[in-house]
């Protein structure tokens, strides 16, 4: 294939150096990058991790699921404190937010992951240079270095792992100023008053959370008829009813068509279900639709390798794109843009190149929300069934009924088991209620060895516990009455 002109000069300018060759090379070191960076230097390659950025760690750990999660788990201490220790007796006079000391733990969080992530880098003897990586043909890479070096590399295996970019909607541009993504979100500095979010999936929602616990009026905008529409319905329909009763605003079956930065504020306008028009105006909105795949300036276009309609790398089921020694992983890809999915296929694709036979279920991958209460979701959706044409039993259990919830005050939610009727295999697991996110694991477990309802809910529970409510769910999946006092 040939060589755009525009790319001449700098060609030219570095024939006469020395070309670096390396057995794995993987341009972004995200959650997929740095974990296939990693088992690529244990199973002995020399390998080399590209990042365009100042620090390792990719969106996820940069301004994506650890900063998130930081905010996230401060705000929670502050609403129960200020809304739940009385109840257990504890009392608090004079209580008090520190907006930047909430942003400097958040910072604190990142800086350790970073070092962590730099550790493993030396200790596995890899070679990282922080720079933008271009694909000159097929086979070779041009990275322009931070530190103005330019460098050619060539390796046997290349692993694209860039990632993904906050995606918009029509009549509504990003400035990063008062219209914003997560982003800008998570290195605010003051509190807002008041913020709009557009979108109720998963990134809205957390985002809605996080400012509505310190006391900022939020309003969610969402186009579909319920909350994380990619979920089953009814943990959708309860996660409203419990946003709404912490002061969520949740306007539902609205579309948005215009935004505009006035200045200090910034305005949204939007239709209703009917086709109704109105319009908000908050300190920021907050664009939550979604993410979009991340391939500018890869140099994708001087390659064999070929990109979807919705702008992702195709791949085939072995995550090889058209040129079968460069492969693509995680949310440049596209499907569930989880950093968990990326380190599985990391695995997978460094193991598949050196002879190992992996395999990855994507339907035994879980997706969660780090709302309080959080929701988790693992396996076949009732929806997915019915389409299929496929029948199935239900359990379902309320954290109401748990000992362990009713001690701890966080008796929102249920467990929901889907469970085949002819054999009684496990075929999805819903959760929204406390811990679900570690809860969610053992049903994992479950479905990814083929277990029954009805062995899930022999096995011992400790007592009292909130897993103790997967069990009885269980149970009555299994057809068999619950015991749960």
């Amino acid at each position: 294939m040939g060589i755009p002109e525009v790319k001449d000069t700098v060609i030219n300018s570095i024939k006469t150096t020395i070309m670096e060759q390396y057995d794995i090379a993987v341009i972004g070191s995200g959650p997929g990058g740095y974990v296939a960076a990693i088992r690529s230097a244990q199973l002995g390659y020399k390998t080399l991790l590209i990042e365009k950025y100042e620090t390792l760690g990719g969106t996820c750990t940069n301004v994506g699921c650890i900063p998130t999660k930081a905010l996230l788990d401060s705000t929670h201490h502050y609403h129960d404190a200020v809304h739940k220790f009385d109840k257990h007796g504890i009392n608090l006079e004079s209580l008090q937010l520190n907006f930047n000391q909430l942003y400097k733990r958040k910072n604190d969080v990142i800086l350790k992951n970073t070092q962590g992530l730099d550790y493993l880098m030396k200790k596995n003897k890899i070679t990282v240079v922080m720079g933008t990586a271009s694909f000159v043909n097929n086979d070779t890479v041009i990275i322009d270095s931070n530190n103005g070096d330019i460098q050619t590399i060539k390796s046997k295996h290349y692993i694209i792992a860039t990632g993904s970019k906050p995606a918009s909607i029509p009549g509504v541009k990003i400035d990063k100023h008062r219209i914003i993504s997560s982003t800008e979100a998570l290195s605010l500095l003051e509190q807002p008053k008041k913020i709009v979010v557009i979108g109720g999936g998963v990134i809205g929602v957390e985002m809605a959370s996080i400012f509505n616990r310190i006391g900022t009026h939020v309003t969610i905008l969402e186009y579909a008829d319920h909350l994380i529409n990619t979920m089953v319905t009814d943990l959708g329909v309860s996660l409203k009813k419990i946003l709404k009763k912490e002061g969520i605003d949740i306007l539902l079956q609205h579309s948005v068509y215009k935004a505009e930065n006035l200045g200090n504020r910034a305005k949204v306008w939007f239709k209703d279900e009917n086709g109704m028009e109105n319009s908000l105006e908050a300190d920021f909105i907050l664009v939550a639709v979604g993410r979009k795949a991340y391939t500018d300036g890869l140099g994708l276009e001087n390659t064999d390798v070929k990109i979807t309609q919705k702008g992702a790398i195709e791949t085939n089921e072995l995550l090889q794109t058209a040129v079968p020694y460069i492969y693509a992983i995680g949310d440049v890809v596209g499907g569930a843009m989880l950093a968990h999915k990326a380190e599985e296929e990391a695995v997978f694709v460094v193991e598949r190149i050196n002879g190992q036979k992996p395999h990855i279920n994507y339907s035994r991958i879980p997706s969660v929300v780090y709302s309080w209460p959080e929701v988790a979701s693992v396996g076949f959706t009732e929806n997915e069934l019915i389409k299929k044409g496929l029948k199935y039993n239900i359990g379902k259990f309320p954290f109401s009924a748990n000992a362990r919830a009713r001690a701890g005050m966080e008796t929102d939610g249920f467990v929901k088991v889907i469970s085949d009727p002819k054999y009684g295999e496990l075929l999805g697991v819903h959760i929204i209620g406390a811990r679900a996110a570690d809860l969610i694991a053992q049903a994992v477990v479950g479905l990814e060895y083929e277990v029954t309802a009805d062995d899930m809910s022999r096995i011992s529970y400790a007592h009292p516990t909130f897993s103790e409510v997967l069990k009885e769910a269980y149970t009555v999946a299994a057809g068999r009455p619950s015991v749960s006092i």
